[in-house]
């Protein structure tokens, strides 16, 4: 979002400086038109609504007899003083939703696995998949029932390095767990690799209608953003034939 309005501020500064002073005010115009709707909330809030409404309700989940949870890496953050690396603040309602799915599959007696997905994209030399799996640990998760996939720098490698894994755990029932804002691009990905996830949201999130901008709008602005061209990288990628061919493999 940022670079979009810093993009438009330039261009407008050069048709300025090419005597072309209704253009360059044209694209001003749309810079502060976009930030004011971004930064107040009604971009956010329009753009999030469209992502998210489908994953606004939680689904019952019918557990069968061999089950997968995938929990999707979300970053890690590294204690200067200490050196310590740990889930990034926004790992939490994964975690969260993660271990509570573990504990209601595991009351039903059947086999259930927790998948943890994540590589070391910031090389802080702790993978996102260990740091998450040493918080389950400690929440109750049993070692035999984790699973933990380190390689995957973004969403298109969760879904890739997954495949094998679960293949070769053949699940009945897969559960994929991130971020409602995230799960579109996900289930994407995921279905490109043959994996069919039932969804289940770890939080959601909400623009705020302000008088003036504020800086949790745009972000959220950014965050809706990254997920459209994400989804519209794929299309693109896919007519291009730069995607890796989709794969028959999936969960019933």
């Amino acid at each position: 979002m940022l670079l979009l309005l810093f993009l438009l501020c330039l261009l407008g500064y050069v048709l300025s400086r090419f005597r072309r002073g209704r253009a360059g005010w044209l694209c001003y115009g749309v810079a502060f038109g976009l930030f004011l709707a971004s930064g107040c909330g009604p971009l956010p809030a329009w753009l999030l609504t469209r992502l998210q409404a489908p994953y606004a309700t939680r689904p019952k989940v019918a557990w069968a007899a061999r089950n997968a949870i995938v929990v999707l890496g979300v970053g890690t953050s590294r204690v200067v003083a200490t050196n310590e690396v740990g889930p990034t603040v926004f790992a939490g309602g994964r975690l969260a939703e993660g271990y509570a799915l573990y504990r209601e599959c595991k009351q039903t007696g059947n086999d259930c696995r927790l998948v943890v997905s994540g590589g070391d994209p910031f090389r802080y030399g702790v993978t996102e998949a260990k740091a998450y799996g040493d918080v389950l640990l400690g929440m109750g998760v049993d070692r035999s029932d984790l699973m933990l996939e380190t390689r995957s720098m973004n969403t298109w490698q969760n879904a890739q390095f997954l495949q094998p894994m679960l293949k070769a755990y053949a699940p009945q029932r897969v559960v994929l767990v991130t971020a409602a804002v995230h799960m579109r691009r996900s289930q994407q990905f995921f279905l490109h690799f043959g994996i069919d996830a039932l969804p289940v949201r770890a939080d959601y999130e909400d623009a705020r209608l302000t008088w003036f901008p504020n800086g949790w709008n745009v972000a959220l602005t950014e965050s809706a953003l990254h997920e459209y061209v994400g989804v519209l990288t794929y299309y693109m990628y896919n007519a291009m034939g730069w995607n890796a061919p989709p794969s028959r493999y999936g969960a019933p």
